[in-house]
């Protein structure tokens, strides 16, 4: 507000004076509240960017977003959804052991068609800021468990790509409303599209590298790791860990009949009859050459031997049908070995040593038994 004279051109009086003073001292503050919270909201919002930009892997950015964003935005709903054509991004996140059941806001949709934006042929779609609809975004909010009344939804773009979409929504009907500008939200999603990018990049070039190329299973580095890593575990929660080795037999005849084309695609068929007798919980791996193992998470020496059986009846069960019309009939030995209980004094190096090594005895004693049968090591 301004000081000016009346029309009649009397100066104001002292008490008009005192009153428009105190009229500009409560702008100035408020202007000055506005100031610091804004630059609240900025000093927070760049932190959560370095968060963010410093994740080390998947589950570490999607739990960094829905835990920090919410706060910092107050919000009431923050969800994300990726666009996975096949599954691929799910799937290989699953494989490294991401659990989903923990990011119930994390949607994966089969398309751009599935995200709530008017996509005009060879335009970037723009932000959404208005008021809820659930016949149009219940897709984007399925589990706030709340009355959302306004809703941002945000492209998230990677060189002009639509990747997915990040998804903003509040209870006050005057958050998000068409009128408000959308470069702020743009460069947040902009971001979070660039470590989501980054992140499954070098999620699928570990999965690349833990992953027997020829079969699609994982190969011995995953299943060393793996191995650690459940022995450690198992001794916190006390259950059992099994081992299993499997080895095709007279796999050179095999090769030398229907040469190493026809050797891969017996490897894939094995690969694939003991991975459908598995748990989702066990881990299935190429040792190398025709040998395959078999971690199994909470089965003592009984049940694995049991599961052995079953894959090994599975792989025997009826001949291979190679590509150029051969048939093959395929057996396979499997050596069985178990840690019911994890001593406290051992190491997991010594205890997974000792497990493969006893695995690696009892498949032996199978191939010198005969061949096409299971054993399962005695001390």
């Amino acid at each position: 507000m301004e000081i000016t004279q009346k029309i009649t051109g009397k100066q104001p009086t002292q008490a008009e004076l005192a009153a428009e003073n105190q009229s500009l001292r409560a702008r100035l503050a408020y202007l000055i509240e506005q100031a610091e919270r804004n630059h609240s909201i900025m000093t927070r919002h760049q932190a959560f960017d370095l968060e963010i930009v410093g994740a080390a892997n998947f589950p570490e950015l999607i739990g960094t977003i829905f835990r920090s964003l919410p706060v910092i935005s107050g919000l009431d709903a923050v969800t994300l959804s990726l666009v996975d054509v096949d599954d691929d991004i799910r799937t290989v996140m699953e494989k490294l052991g991401v659990d989903f059941s923990g990011f119930p806001n994390l949607m994966f949709v089969p398309d751009v068609e599935s995200l709530a934006f008017d996509i005009e042929p060879g335009q970037a779609p723009k932000p959404y800021l208005g008021m809820f609809d659930a016949h149009r975004h219940g897709r984007q909010f399925p589990q706030t468990g709340m009355r959302l009344q306004s809703v941002g939804v945000v492209p998230l773009l990677r060189n002009k790509r639509l990747i997915g979409s990040l998804n903003l929504g509040s209870a006050d009907p005057t958050r998000f409303s068409p009128s408000l500008g959308t470069d702020f939200v743009e460069h947040m999603a902009s971001i979070i599209a660039i470590c989501l990018e980054n992140v499954i990049s070098n999620e699928m070039l570990k999965y690349m590298g833990l992953t027997d190329a020829l079969t699609g299973v994982f190969n011995r580095r995953y299943v060393d790791r793996r191995l650690l890593e459940e022995i450690a575990r198992a001794r916190r929660q006390s259950y059992p860990v099994s081992f299993m080795y499997i080895d095709i037999d007279h796999f050179k005849r095999v090769n030398d009949t229907v040469g190493h084309g026809g050797g891969d695609e017996v490897l894939r068929e094995v690969a694939n009859r003991i991975k459908a007798e598995l748990r989702l919980s066990d881990a299935l791996a190429r040792f190398g050459g025709e040998e395959f193992v078999v971690l199994l998470i909470d089965a003592d020496l009984e049940s694995a031997t049991y599961v052995g059986e079953r894959i090994r009846a599975g792989i025997a069960a009826s001949m291979i049908g190679l590509s150029h019309g051969v048939k093959v009939s395929i057996t396979a030995s499997v050596g069985v070995s178990s840690l019911a209980q994890v001593p406290e004094d051992a190491s997991p190096e010594e205890q997974a040593t000792q497990l493969i090594e006893q695995a690696d005895e009892a498949l032996y004693q199978a191939k010198e038994g005969g061949r096409n049968r299971v054993i399962r090591y005695a001390a």
